[in-house]
């Protein structure tokens, strides 16, 4: 019998087929494509660098053109969206505990739990597989942001959000100006400086040793990486989506218009203006100095910057859709109805119900791979990584920009499949279940 105690924290357990909506989980979904895009890079390891290290300065026009579109719209761009979303779903599960009967301190014990397995479980795979691995690195924030700020007041967060844009603001331009101010700005950053694929051990023929490599990255990203981001404001994000749950934004997206169309339009805008000069110059459509355009460079610190306000555009923009897409269907329905009853519907265009009939099937798909996106996540891994690496088939070395995003995209495909046939057997992904069975135990609620 369930008791109140603290000494019992589990009322419930996950998350219910019926509580789900539909805007977080076509977001995750869409982010999985973004993910795994973004990573190409990765994986080209025998292609030729340009001062960045990070996209490769070769190969044809359309080639090109994917780097150029990547560096944009993709390139510290999806992390952001990841956070927000991350952030977002930890409030949810709070806010879900407790108006179940769960103290808010047995709430937040259940999110430590799982905070610490999602560290185990990125550490794991970045040695194993995928060295830049952020399931680890917002497993130590989702620990320390939940200690913190869980149960902390609304105006609390709005306090720290504002704290914390100041200090991402602060220690984004510091550099930059004092390079200004010394006429030093094009060579601010250090285009000499070790590419930084190279931590990823994609072109390393042995496995032991490329693993050894990973491993170091993993425990750089996972810790120092994320302590960084604690100190220098990198937290406003996942705060932003503690805020946004609160209010219900993407449960309720037809709530918040104003809102999210705002963050839409200036969020896009004001990341991919951010990216232009970067892109620009990688492409030689722009001139700027070789250290200007390295990873700690002028072009790679404003990238980075205004990409977290393109991802929150991008949330925005996946909930506005939803809103207008639950619409339509709710259109589709009263038509059917009038066509039913012999009402004024009857004469409109059977069309529409078919098109909506498809469309329904590919936010349902799509959908499907964002409420399992652990899984889909480790699969993209288990589907790259031995395929493409110097140590497994070395497919990578022989790939352009352009093909391996094509590559990239019939890897998501897969997963889209697959988490729609689970979908359809009503059954969770293989790593959401053990993780939901490490969070809540075996007598923890199914949900």
């Amino acid at each position: 019998m369930t008791t109140t105690s603290e000494e019992t924290p589990v009322r419930r357990g996950g998350v219910r087929a019926e509580e789900r909506a539909l805007a977080p989980d076509l977001a995750r979904g869409i982010m999985l494509l973004l993910i795994v895009l973004s990573n190409t890079a990765f994986h080209l390891w025998a292609a030729r660098r340009g001062p960045s290290g990070w996209q490769p300065a070769d190969g044809s026009w359309l080639d090109h053109a994917v780097q150029f579109t990547m560096i944009i719209v993709l390139d510290l761009r999806v992390y952001p969206l990841f956070a927000f979303l991350f952030g977002y779903g930890m409030m949810q599960l709070f806010l879900r505990q407790t108006a179940a009967g769960n103290s808010e301190r047995g709430a937040a014990r259940i999110l430590r739990r799982r905070s610490l397995w999602l560290i185990v479980i990125g550490l794991l795979h970045s040695t194993l597989l995928m060295a830049g691995d952020i399931v680890g690195y917002y497993g130590v924030l989702s620990l320390v942001l939940g200690l913190v700020f869980l149960r902390r007041s609304e105006r609390a967060l709005k306090r720290w959000i504002c704290v914390g844009a100041v200090l991402m603001v602060f220690f984004a331009a510091q550099p930059v100006v004092a390079a200004l101010l010394r006429g030093e700005l094009g060579t601010l950053g250090d285009a000499g400086a070790e590419p930084g694929f190279l931590a990823y051990a994609a072109q390393e023929g042995n496995w032991l040793t490329a693993a050894g490599t990973r491993l170091e990255t993993g425990l750089f990203v996972t810790f120092l990486a994320s302590a960084l981001a604690l100190v220098g404001g990198g937290y406003v994000v996942f705060l932003l989506g503690f805020w946004a749950a609160r209010r219900r934004v993407l449960e309720e997206p037809g709530r918040h218009r104003t809102l999210l169309r705002r963050t839409a339009v200036i969020g896009i805008t004001v990341g991919w203006l951010g990216a232009l000069p970067a892109a620009l110059a990688h492409v030689g459509a722009l001139d700027v100095p070789a250290d200007a355009q390295s990873e700690e460079g002028a072009l790679t610190l404003l990238r980075d910057v205004t990409g977290n306000a393109a991802g929150l555009g991008y949330v925005a923009a996946v909930a506005l859709f939803v809103h207008w897409w639950s619409s339509r269907r709710a259109s589709a329905g009263s038509v059917a109805s009038g066509r039913a009853g012999g009402g004024t519907g009857a004469g409109v265009d059977a069309g529409a119900g078919v098109e909506v009939g498809v469309g329904a099937t590919v936010v349902t798909a799509v959908s499907a791979v964002g409420k399992r996106s652990l899984s889909c996540y480790l699969a993209h891994s288990l589907l790259f990584a031995p395929v493409l690496a110097a140590w497994g088939l070395g497919l990578g070395e022989h790939l352009s920009s352009w093909t391996m995003a094509l590559f990239a995209v019939g890897v998501w495909l897969v997963t889209v499949a697959g988490a729609y046939a689970l979908e359809r057997a009503g059954r969770r992904g293989p790593a959401e279940a053990v993780l939901r069975r490490l969070m809540y135990g075996a007598r923890g609620k199914a949900g």
